[in-house]
């Protein structure tokens, strides 16, 4: 069931009772994570002092250009600073994760704080650190979510910056509105940003006509050598070395989107992506239909998510882990339908 616990909050917002704001996502921010944060961080500018967005790593360029992004601070490589802040403020809004390990090291910070943490997120498996909850996972997005908040903070239209951020992460998130989680309500949303003024050409385009010749020749370099049909040819896998990303000179954000080329195929119906970060091998898998990913990835590679959508990752070799999945999946498929 969702849970909206926001109602007193409502109310300390709408009285200005906070001075100081902190809003966080998760790392490596994608397009929800980056417009529902700096969206919100538009919106909340007439309720309190000062509101920072700080997030736990870097993220791809494809976002920077979003309004408010010249103000955010990195945690990493400005740990201090973040911390000081953080320790001074009265609210700090976790958006688009449920769990404080999806933050890193920010999370135990966040998690010994003494003021309000506020969390407003669309995936499973809820952490209790909040004091505050907004939290659906029937939305699309979190800035679905943050779109209805401010309705109910409000009721005023949006800024045009903000319905911009808030607009990016629902086409994100949504995959341009084709995937299983596009609404009525959320076509709704959408219809309403549009009307504000969003330029959703120049969006896209910002977002996926803008990679470097790197990526592009990454993923043809995929496609092409890197792909393989398992399980009759009903899973897709990809896996990528620590070398292979040098060679390409893979920066922050280049794999987003790779997973989902797998699902183009036919017969294909479920995509994996395997990297290995050095630190770590780190997975991503896409699905059609009942097929329960988030439940796998739990299973095997200490992981969750979204039913057709869910991240893990394995602190084995490159080899054991690709090795792992390849025996696993074959069981998984088993209980498909």
């Amino acid at each position: 069931m969702p849970i909206d616990t926001t109602y007193e909050l409502l109310q300390k917002l709408q009285q200005k009772a906070y001075s100081r704001i902190a809003i966080t996502t998760h790392h490596k921010p994608d397009g929800d994570a980056m417009g529902s944060s700096l969206g919100l961080a538009a919106l909340l500018q007439g309720f309190c002092q000062q509101v920072q967005v700080i997030t736990p790593t870097d993220y791809a360029d494809t976002y920077q250009w979003l309004p408010g992004n010249d103000k955010v601070w990195v945690y990493e490589g400005m740990e201090a600073q973040s911390e000081a802040y953080l320790a001074s403020c009265d609210a700090v809004f976790c958006l688009d994760f449920n769990r404080l390990s999806r933050i890193n090291f920010l999370g135990e910070v966040v998690r010994e704080l003494k003021c309000d943490k506020i969390m407003i997120d669309h995936h499973l498996e809820v952490e209790e650190f909040y004091h505050y909850a907004l939290w659906d996972t029937r939305a699309s997005s979190t800035c679905e979510l943050i779109f209805d908040f401010y309705q109910k903070l409000t009721g005023a239209k949006l800024s045009l910056d903000a319905a911009t951020c808030l607009y990016t992460g629902m086409m994100t998130d949504t995959g341009h509105f084709q995937y299983a989680n596009t609404t009525p309500h959320t076509l709704k949303v959408a219809a309403e940003l549009l009307a504000m003024g969003v330029d959703q050409v120049a969006i896209r385009e910002r977002i996926f006509d803008s990679f470097s010749a790197d990526r592009s020749r990454l993923f043809g370099y995929c496609l092409h050598e890197k792909m393989q049909l398992l399980a009759g040819g009903q899973v897709a896998l990809i896996y990528l070395s620590a070398e292979e990303l040098q060679r390409f000179n893979v920066q922050t954000g280049d794999t987003e989107g790779l997973v989902n080329f797998g699902l183009n195929i036919k017969g294909v119906r479920m995509s994996a992506l395997v990297i290995d970060r050095t630190e770590r091998v780190k997975m991503s898998f896409r699905s059609k239909g009942d097929i329960a990913v988030n439940e796998y990835s739990a299973q095997w590679f200490s992981g969750g998510g979204h039913k057709n959508a869910a991240g893990g990752q394995s602190e084995d070799s490159l080899e054991n882990t690709v090795a792992l999945f390849k025996k696993t999946v074959v069981e998984f498929q088993k209980t498909w339908k």
